[in-house]
């Protein structure tokens, strides 16, 4: 695993409470907000995950984060879907797992759901490769947070992860969805 590095979590704060909502923005092509699709239809988008850098660095806590969430802005986790709307996301979730399980090394994925009414209100899921040969005491919680750094991926690492990851998808579509 690649050396991680120190990250100004108090800039990222005040980036997520005073700018735009970042997934609208990126579907709306934001160029502060561009992230790497790999996937997307008429209801939900997934993309790589990366946090917000000045300098124009990719900054991630994990290869292979993916965010997925309603392309629509909804605030509510359970309140603002039905129950087949939500159950349609969550097939994106697994997908995704699948896809990440398939194209990097994993010990575990992690799945969850945070966002606050404070700031990133946009309902979004976090599906996260633990790759194998992570501490257990940095695994968890500790692995997610950015208070323990990040890490600066090399120029066209993550577009062409996001490439595989595209790829896997559609391989995985086409499959039987059970």
């Amino acid at each position: 695993m690649r050396p991680r590095q120190a990250y100004d979590l108090d800039a990222s704060v005040r980036h997520t409470q005073d700018g735009p909502c970042f997934i609208c923005a990126c579907l709306e092509g934001h160029p502060d907000y561009a992230h790497h699709r790999v996937f997307e239809d008429d209801f939900a988008v997934a993309f790589l995950a990366r946090s917000p850098d000045a300098g124009g660095r990719e900054l991630v806590q994990a290869l292979g984060y993916v965010l997925i969430a309603p392309r629509e802005h909804r605030e509510g986790v359970i309140a603002d879907f039905t129950p087949r709307e939500y159950l349609r996301l969550q097939t994106v979730v697994y997908r995704v797992g699948q896809a990440l399980e398939q194209e990097l090394p994993t010990e575990r994925v992690y799945v969850l759901s945070l966002g606050s009414q404070q700031g990133n209100r946009h309902v979004h899921w976090h599906v996260v490769p633990l790759p194998p040969g992570v501490p257990y005491a940095a695994q968890q919680f500790h692995f997610l947070m950015a208070e323990h750094g990040v890490m600066e991926m090399e120029p066209g690492e993550l577009q062409e992860l996001a490439s595989r990851l595209r790829r896997r998808l559609m391989l995985l579509h086409e499959g039987p969805a059970d």
